[in-house]
């Protein structure tokens, strides 16, 4: 699981950074400046990075064994800014903890 883990804090890092340049400077820059350069190159690379993401939250949440609300929670997360940070927090934080808690031991 420490692998999926991995995998999944990169990837939601670089979604929430590339989503945040998103959303601070090209949306303004499109919508007051009329220059949608930023837009129109950064909106298809957060798009497909998005996708990487949902693949690794998904990934992450089988291995787990989250809930399929908690999966939904932490793979939204990507689509509004700042909150994959406070995601990739919580489950880092919380909810891996408790996965790897109530693994059974396994027969030595």
């Amino acid at each position: 699981m420490q692998g999926a883990l991995t995998r999944y804090r990169i990837i939601a890092w670089i979604v929430g950074v590339v989503l945040i340049a998103l959303v601070i400077v090209g949306m303004p820059m499109k919508y007051i400046g009329h220059n949608d350069t930023v837009v129109a190159t950064i909106g298809p690379f957060h798009g497909f990075l998005y996708m990487v993401y949902l693949v690794a939250a998904f990934d992450l949440s089988r291995r787990a064994g989250w809930p399929l609300k908690r999966m939904l929670l932490v793979m939204l997360a990507g689509t509004i800014p700042f909150f994959s940070f406070w995601a990739e927090r919580v489950v880092t934080r919380k909810w891996i903890p408790e996965a790897l808690n109530a693994e059974p031991a396994m027969a030595e």
